[in-house]
């Protein structure tokens, strides 16, 4: 760790690539998210099993102690990639339900378009977020991190089908509808994540938009998301 920290500070740069002289010069912060997205990379390429400390090292262009430095351990270098990519994923619903404004079935359909923006809907996140899915079960630790705000997105969805039950006399259940509707997504991220069935991120958009207008017709008739 010291010889680590040394390494930092050292402004002698000779022998090492262009790439890690950069990243002697960036901020932790910055160090920190270098790391980070390497290990999405690793994730995508190699799952969770396969993926070591040297491999994000190399992805990073940085030095095996530099990784070391700031994250001490695969697990925590983990948890690490698995909060930053929890916390986009939660930046980035929230960010498309204030601008849907007020009206319920706008904000519902911005929350099921969020689902499929490139920045967090593409084959090397997805991927990252499978593997993450694959562990899981067996890490408490992952499931602590993630479950308060999946409970938060959970119930802004039952909020919103009770809304529209309300104003639609529809006879479904809030929380079941939720349900079907979380599943719905996260079966169309699977499917575009495994690539068998010639699904895109249109594709799967519109899909989801047929979703909506048969579970609530009277907000979404036929072709409104077209």
């Amino acid at each position: 760790m010291k010889a680590a920290a040394r390494e930092e500070r050292s402004s002698d740069t000779s022998g090492k690539t262009e790439p890690e002289k950069r990243g002697r010069k960036a901020s932790k912060e910055v160090r920190q998210q270098q790391l980070i997205e390497a290990t999405i990379d690793s994730l995508a390429k190699r799952g969770y099993s396969e993926t070591t400390m040297a491999d994000v090292a190399d992805g990073a262009g940085l030095s095996r102690g530099i990784v070391n430095f700031h994250f001490e351990s695969k697990e925590k270098l983990l948890v690490a990639t698995l909060a930053y990519m929890a916390d986009e994923y939660a930046a980035q619903w929230r960010v498309a339900l204030t601008k849907a404004g007020e009206d319920p079935a706008r904000q519902l359909r911005a929350l099921v378009a969020a689902d499929f923006d490139r920045s967090i809907c593409n084959k090397r996140k997805l991927a990252a977020w499978c593997a993450f899915w694959g562990e899981a079960k067996s890490r408490p630790t992952y499931q602590a991190l993630c479950g308060a705000r999946d409970a938060a997105y959970q119930k802004i969805f039952i909020d919103l089908c009770a809304t529209l039950k309300q104003g639609g006399g529809y006879a479904y259940e809030p929380q079941v509808m939720a349900l079907a509707l979380s599943a719905m997504l996260e079966g169309l991220w699977l499917r575009l994540m495994m690539g068998t069935e010639d699904v895109t991120r249109e594709s799967a958009l519109q899909a989801a938009n047929e979703f909506l207008s048969a579970a609530f017709p009277k907000h979404y008739p036929p072709d409104s998301g077209r």
